[in-house]
């Protein structure tokens, strides 16, 4: 089933349980989905740019809720962070650490990196193999502890 497909399906069970949170969640996904079809031209929307965008929208309501929280407004923050739960929903499960530790030092021994010169090396290749299962905040911090 299509991340469209879902969303409506998800969107017809907020409407019917009046769940306005998450109604509002689902219809920003879907219009990001509509405008990036619409902007592509004859491009096909692929899994992974669904994903991105997903990563995206989620980023966006995290980094808003952090500024909220600065600003002492956690009656605008809550929401925010409500959403990106919704969104994140529709994410692939993320690695837990254990296994993106594995995976990062593999990157490390497949490039011979040995030091902090050689982290865009790794992040690369670490952003490739791992879009989608881990945040890249995430991963540049484990690579630069293990770098480092």
């Amino acid at each position: 089933m299509s991340l469209l497909s879902k969303l409506m399906e998800q969107m017809k069970l907020a409407m019917k349980s009046k769940d306005k949170v998450a109604l509002q969640s689902l219809r920003a996904i879907k219009s990001e989905i509509l405008l990036a079809n619409t902007k592509g031209g004859d491009a096909v929307f692929s899994e992974e740019d669904e994903i991105k965008l997903l990563q995206k929208l989620v980023k966006q309501r995290k980094d808003s809720a952090a500024l909220y929280t600065e600003q002492g407004r956690e009656d605008l923050a809550s929401p925010e962070l409500a959403e990106a739960a919704i969104i994140s929903q529709f994410l692939p499960a993320q690695m837990s650490a254990e296994d993106l530790k594995i995976v990062v030092l593999d990157i490390i021994a497949k490039t011979g990196a040995i030091g902090m010169k050689d982290m865009g090396k790794v992040m690369g290749m670490a952003s490739k193999e791992l879009a989608g299962k881990a945040d890249g905040k995430t991963i540049s911090a484990l690579v630069k502890e293990l770098l480092g």
